[in-house]
């Protein structure tokens, strides 16, 4: 039984046990999630509130349908339809959303820490749907579910995570998690946008920091590309030449091992982390499998929070 308590904030924090539940968890729901298995009723009478004051379409639409496989009702709230856009704060609006008797917040908010800062005044659960630079736990997840389905055990396998690093909540989720699980990550990306004070880890030993994508790429199990962030300022912090540097060209893709694995969380910057070809074309790419998944994953943590 996964060990999660009320609310899902982080991944951080989270033992190895309590992620292999969740996993295990996501894994099971997959023929739901795909629509070959009829949907539960969880959540039959209960309705989900997704708070999304960022855009969002994987993340926002991934938790709607999971809400809908659980046999729920969920309904949306951003910022340019809400009264965020009249000046009401975070936490008053979250109070407001739990006073119409709703199951559960789903929070995406720029403000790191804000699904923090809502917990402690709800009495429901509350979701990180990402917050900041802080975390995206549900991505985390699914991103491990993704390479658990193609590469088994993530124990001791070599994962790395290239781009953005120092923006990329997605980033540090997925390296929680993956230390966690046991795997060693390598953290690739310009100086300017990867730097030592900026990683944040379980001091397991199990990540390395690298400026050269071209000296690791024949040794990596699985590449998780991030997208650049220009919203937080990451536009100003690369050169013109970041997809020579650090894209994933035709070239760096042909040396990549047999059952090597290719993420990307999107939305993908095409010429930019990745090339078209590589996209559409490459065996090793899952960036459409991960979607996939992240319906699964978000009902493992809805039913972990709301199964009693």
């Amino acid at each position: 039984m996964c060990a999660v308590k009320r609310d899902f904030l982080q991944i951080e924090g989270l033992s190895k046990s309590d992620l292999t539940a969740l996993l295990e968890r996501a894994e099971a729901n997959l023929p739901i999630a795909e629509g070959r298995a009829p949907r539960k009723e969880l959540l039959a009478g209960r309705v989900i509130a997704n708070l999304f004051l960022e855009d969002s379409t994987r993340t926002r639409c991934s938790f709607e349908t999971a809400v809908h496989r659980l046999g729920g009702q969920v309904f949306n709230l951003t910022s340019a339809g809400s009264s965020a856009s009249k000046g009401e704060g975070l936490i008053d609006t979250a109070l407001n959303v739990e006073a119409m008797g709703v199951a559960a917040i789903v929070i995406r908010t720029s403000i790191s820490g804000g699904p923090a800062m809502v917990a402690k005044r709800v009495r429901i659960p509350v979701i990180n749907a990402g917050d900041g630079r802080h975390e995206h736990p549900t991505q985390g997840l699914l991103d491990m579910v993704t390479l658990r389905e193609s590469l088994g055990s993530l124990e001791g396998r070599r994962i790395a995570i290239v781009g953005d690093i120092a923006n990329s909540r997605v980033a540090h989720s997925a390296l929680q998690g993956l230390t966690t699980m046991g795997s060693e990550v390598l953290l690739v990306g310009p100086p300017t946008l990867l730097s030592a004070h900026q990683i944040v880890h379980d001091g397991t030993g199990h990540v390395s920091i690298t400026h050269d994508l071209d000296a690791i790429i024949d040794e990596i199990d699985a590449i998780m590309l991030l997208r650049i962030q220009s919203e937080r300022g990451a536009g100003s912090g690369i050169a013109s030449d970041y997809r020579t540097l650090f894209g994933l060209t035709p070239e760096r893709a042909s040396r990549l091992k047999p059952h090597a694995v290719v993420l990307h969380p999107g939305p993908v910057n095409r010429g930019i982390e990745i090339d078209d070809s590589v996209a559409d074309e490459h065996g090793g790419v899952r960036i459409l499998r991960q979607v996939t998944h992240g319906v699964a994953a978000r009902m493992a943590v809805l039913e972990a929070l709301l199964a009693h």
